[in-house]
């Protein structure tokens, strides 16, 4: 479960990838950025929720807060973020160290346009002291994640 399965989730699809492991917690988004020396909006957070009956995955930077009217415009009803129990049944990963590989089921998964800003994204890896990196577009590629815009940025917050 966990980190055992974004193991073998790259095994399989990308071992060039390397799940960086650290002696601290990465659990938030500052604490992340802080053990990888990133910025907060290179943290790659994983949020899960469900849009009626439907349980799904959304991928947005770090520093990007879910914009409610996009989510219901984008996905057609309000969305309600998942507890932490029905995370982990869900997607094997405990809380702190969501991602979208090595999934438990077959969940869909959405990438945010707010990804875009950078080159290099860390999204975690089935732990709260894991973390993988590389570019949203592969991440995107890896997930088979669609775009969508349901964020907005720090500066665009109300």
């Amino acid at each position: 479960m966990g980190i055992e399965t974004v193991r073998q989730f790259f095994a399989e699809h990308a071992p060039d990838i390397k799940i960086e492991e650290l002696d601290t917690s990465t659990a938030t988004v500052q604490l992340a950025a802080d053990a990888h020396g990133v910025v907060p909006g290179q943290i790659a957070k994983t949020l899960a929720f469900k849009v009626g009956e439907k349980p799904l995955l959304i991928v947005a930077s770090g520093d990007a807060r879910i914009d409610n009217r996009k989510i219901r415009d984008t996905f057609g009803g309000k969305a309600k973020m998942l507890d932490a129990e029905t995370v982990m049944e869900l997607t094997s990963h405990p809380v702190g160290g969501v991602c979208p590989f090595g999934l438990a089921t077959d969940l869909p998964v959405y990438c945010d346009e707010s990804l875009h800003a950078y080159d290099e994204v860390l999204p975690a890896a089935g732990s709260p002291t894991s973390a993988v990196r590389l570019s949203p577009k592969r991440l995107a590629e890896l997930v088979n994640a669609t775009w969508v815009d349901v964020c907005k940025l720090p500066e665009n917050a109300t």
